[in-house]
């Protein structure tokens, strides 16, 4: 067979070096940042015991739909933190949950006054996250809100390493911390998402914010002033990933959210490949939706944020990811001997390079947490290989349902899984 040459394959395979080496010095630049924050955290937090002198008042809020397994052990960390006890009111929004979940916090309201639970009304159910937010914001009495999910382990401090920053800057709206992987040590495939969830939040959250005060509401553990969540309008119902289409209308008002790693909770992560690709498949839909919603915005360059983030996730999710489809797909053809390149250059040390340069980030990273054993490096390395390719799939996924309109589940959460509460203490890391 004789391959086939043409210019246009040379071209497409250019294009798709460059914005690959393009994104991978984006995020070598990110990454230095984000080590740079994290120096500034360390000094900051040597000199500061975060002491005040009048703690505000916090309603905690935790939606809840079927959280049986895990509401238990949320409710007696939420109940335990090293928090001022007259300024907490934990709510527990109980969405038409149809297991032990009510019994189980009606048991802890017997003995903790702070804890109430809040049922939504029958024609009130079954509208996700974001509807049992708003709805529970209704019921809360304080100016500063909590959120956590119903399946996290907070540690005791984690208010109060937040609090402070909230209230040293009116255009603050919201403070983020830190969230790692409770079950991390389960199996391989937990011990791959831990891995991506440090590396997402010092290279991404820490990086962006030390070069331009950007950064993105997890699901959990942060706090954000009601009087901003009520000029946004409260949390979008439609939204998939709420936390992070509410960050674009904060932006918009002029607010920033700011990311302090010092404060940890613990969360538990998909144990199995169809959990795994069913809740991350609903993450890029999430995304999506954000994209399409606020794309004239960003054309008009309105903000900063904006025009920062919606570049960066269009081309993570398009040009990147397309770019290494194209890639890929040039390589086996070219292997097969189906196609000719005909471009010069020292493409296996070009390839050698970038993925040098992807170890070196995750291992760095990896050492805040004092997690860069030997066991982890063969799991960064191993993650290259398998679990990023997988996230095309992932991609590709999400957009032929949202093309197709595929309709998402209101409450399609993670799997909960039993944890023993003694876990918590094996994971515990600091900075």
């Amino acid at each position: 067979m004789i391959p086939l040459v043409h210019p246009v394959l040379d071209s497409l395979f250019l294009v798709s070096v460059v914005i690959i080496w393009l994104m991978i010095g984006y995020q070598v630049i990110l990454a230095f940042a984000g080590y740079r924050y994290r120096q500034h955290l360390l000094r900051i937090d040597a000199q500061d015991n975060h002491s005040l002198q009048s703690w505000p008042a916090i309603s905690i809020m935790v939606p809840a739909h079927n959280e049986e397994r895990v509401i238990a052990s949320t409710i007696d960390r939420l109940s335990k933190l090293d928090y001022p006890s007259d300024r907490l009111e934990i709510l527990v929004i109980n969405d038409g949950s149809h297991d032990a979940t009510q019994t189980i916090v009606e048991d802890y309201i017997k003995k903790d006054s702070r804890v109430s639970l809040i049922n939504l009304a029958k024609g009130q159910t079954g509208h996700g996250k974001a509807h049992a937010l708003n709805q529970g914001l209704e019921h809360c009495k304080y100016e500063t809100i909590a959120i956590y999910d119903a399946d996290n382990r907070p540690e005791s401090d984690s208010l109060r390493k937040l609090v402070p920053h909230l209230l040293t800057d009116e255009k603050c709206a919201a403070v983020i911390g830190k969230f790692r992987t409770l079950n991390r040590n389960r199996n391989g495939l937990t011990r791959l998402i831990n891995i991506e969830t440090l590396a997402f939040q010092w290279i991404l959250q820490a990086g962006r914010f030390c070069l331009s005060r950007i950064a993105i509401l997890p699901g959990t553990n942060y706090i954000i002033k009601r009087s901003v969540l009520q000029q946004c309008g409260g949390w979008d119902e439609k939204a998939i990933t709420e936390d992070s289409e509410l960050s674009v209308r904060i932006y918009q008002k002029g607010f920033y959210i700011k990311f302090i790693p010092l404060s940890v909770t613990w969360e538990q992560e998909p144990e199995t490949l169809k959990v795994w690709i069913r809740q991350r498949t609903r993450w890029v839909r999430g995304n999506n939706y954000v994209l399409r919603k606020f794309a004239m915005d960003a054309v008009r360059l309105k903000s900063r944020f904006l025009v920062t983030e919606f570049f960066y996730l269009f081309a993570l999710y398009y040009l990147f990811l397309l770019a290494i489809v194209l890639s890929h797909l040039l390589f086996v053809l070219s292997g097969l001997g189906i196609v000719a390149l005909k471009v010069p250059g020292p493409y296996f040390a070009v390839w050698l390079s970038a993925f040098v340069l992807f170890i070196m980030e995750i291992l760095l990273v990896l050492s805040y947490e004092n997690e860069d054993s030997p066991k982890n490096i063969f799991y960064t390395i191993l993650m290259y290989f398998t679990y990023c390719q997988l996230w095309l799939f992932i991609v590709f996924r999400g957009l032929f349902f949202d093309a197709r309109r595929h309709r998402v589940g209101i409450w399609d959460k993670t799997e909960r899984f039993l944890i023993p509460e003694t876990d918590t203490e094996k994971e515990r890391t600091r900075l």
